[in-house]
């Protein structure tokens, strides 16, 4: 055998040297032969044991092993503290740096949606002069071959830090269906899902700030079914705790807040595409607070607890000649709202309030918004956006009964709120963009805000691509 020669040869060049010098000792000689010998009969017999290990080894793999995984069971299998894929599981990281500079011609305190209930705190076009946006922190991963999972962080204009999305989902449980669940921008509507950063203006249309109170997050779970067709069909279903508004947090064992969605979609040729959807959101709320005036004028805080509901219609066309090989490319967009809300109002519902009384109350409101965003140079692009609410006159069981009058409630009285913008952006590359943005905002009654807006947009780290 090879590996017995060498090892053989070997020894002998180790002890020759020993020869050499106690070459007239005969005795010695033959001692160190028979220790030669001795080490050749040791090595060959534990040589041959291992061999025998090995062919009883090797027959037993052949009877009783599974066949070697394949490539990509294996890269699963591996363990996560495994050198090689520890990437795999490492977040990726991306940072949203975003800020403004705001000219105001109506004092921002005072803004509100006239003729809707308010979210509690009115979006609006936020401060005058130098503002930081809303900034956010991302990080994702995949936790193992069936989940992955996100957590972003928005850093508001107020110095506050708050989970905007805090969620795990499904890679895939098969027949196109995937769960999410935790805290997730919900999918009812087009723009609600899309991160602020994202958007093609500055702020938000008014039909999210009226019904929504900006975007609808979710703390539940969301279940979606991806239909295996050429068109692009989609339907989803969420369930949550309905806390956000128009909802509230009711302390209560259960599902608060439902949301249904379908969304369907498909080419036109080689250079257009469409998208549209349908999406119903039911919730309800206890005690929902909002200030207002009474008839004198005085400050007072009402409060409003029942059923709402909102529908909305989606639509959204680009247009991109030759499959976006050119740099210009078209984007229209649309989203109708409807809501209608039934349950009980409450005037002057501080605690000690000696005025208080409560009375039915039912609304039906609508809005809805049209814009266009063009790129005709490379990195320029511009855009035009139209919004309008319409609050109709909504039904006060207290003014119907004759306890109190319409003057008592001043903001809900009727009124339909519009809005013209217009932008332009520059972005340098694909990480960074800056915006200008002209709007006259009629969302108060005889008053006119005009709105001039300056803002930038940084994106740093790794980024995943946006959706449709």
């Amino acid at each position: 055998m090879f590996k017995r020669t060498v090892l053989t040869t070997a020894l002998v060049a180790a002890f020759t040297p020993a020869w050499n010098a106690h070459a007239a000792d005969n005795r010695e000689i033959g001692h160190l032969r028979e220790e030669i010998r001795q080490i050749k009969q040791d090595y060959e017999s534990r040589i041959q044991a291992l061999e025998k290990r090995l062919q009883v080894a090797e027959s037993q793999s052949s009877t009783s092993e599974p066949a070697p995984a394949p490539p990509s069971a294996a890269v699963a299998a591996t363990p996560r503290s495994n050198a090689n894929s520890a990437n795999a599981f490492n977040p990726a990281i991306s940072l949203i740096l975003g800020g403004t500079y705001a000219n105001l011609s109506r004092n921002p305190e005072t803004y509100r949606l006239q003729g809707f209930l308010p979210a509690g705190k009115e979006i609006g076009p936020g401060k005058r002069s130098f503002n930081l946006g809303e900034s956010e922190l991302t990080l994702s991963a995949s936790v193992d071959p069936s989940f992955s999972g996100q957590l972003t962080f928005a850093l508001t204009p107020d110095n506050s830090a708050e989970v905007e999305e805090a969620f795990f989902q499904t890679k895939s449980l098969g027949e196109g269906i995937n769960l999410k669940g935790g805290r997730f921008l919900s999918s009812v509507g087009y723009l609600n899902s899309i991160h602020a950063h994202a958007w093609d203006f500055v702020d938000i249309p008014l039909a999210y700030q009226a019904f929504f109170g900006g975007q609808y997050k979710a703390d539940g779970l969301q279940l979606r079914w991806l239909a295996p067709t050429d068109r692009f069909v989609e339907i989803g279903v969420e369930a949550g705790n309905g806390s956000n508004f128009p909802g509230t947090q009711r302390n209560k064992n259960g599902v608060g807040s439902a949301v249904l969605f379908a969304h369907v979609g498909d080419d036109i040729g080689a250079s257009s595409s469409w998208r549209a959807g349908l999406s119903y959101l039911r919730t309800k709320s206890s005690e929902r607070t909002y200030d207002d005036f009474d008839s004198s004028g005085a400050g007072i805080t009402n409060s409003f607890s029942g059923k709402s509901s909102v529908w909305i219609a989606d639509a959204v066309y680009k247009w991109a000649p030759g499959g976006n090989a050119n740099y210009s490319n078209l984007k229209l967009q649309a989203e109708y709202f409807r809501r209608k809300e039934t349950g009980a109002l409450t005037y002057d519902a501080s605690p000690q309030s000696t005025n208080s009384a409560t009375g039915d109350y039912s609304s039906a409101q609508s809005g809805w918004y049209l814009q266009g965003v063009y790129q005709f140079q490379p990195r320029w692009r511009a855009g035009v956006r139209y919004d309008k609410l319409y609050s109709s006159s909504p039904d006060i069981g207290l003014v119907n009964s004759g306890a109190l009058g319409a003057a008592d409630f001043p903001g809900l009285s009727s009124y339909n709120p519009s809005r013209t913008s217009l932008m332009l952006d520059f972005s340098p590359s694909e990480f960074s963009r800056l915006r200008v943005q002209f709007a006259r905002d009629k969302s108060r009654s005889l008053e006119t805000d005009n709105q001039i807006f300056l803002q930038y947009i940084m994106s740093l780290g790794t980024h995943g691509a946006h959706k449709y």
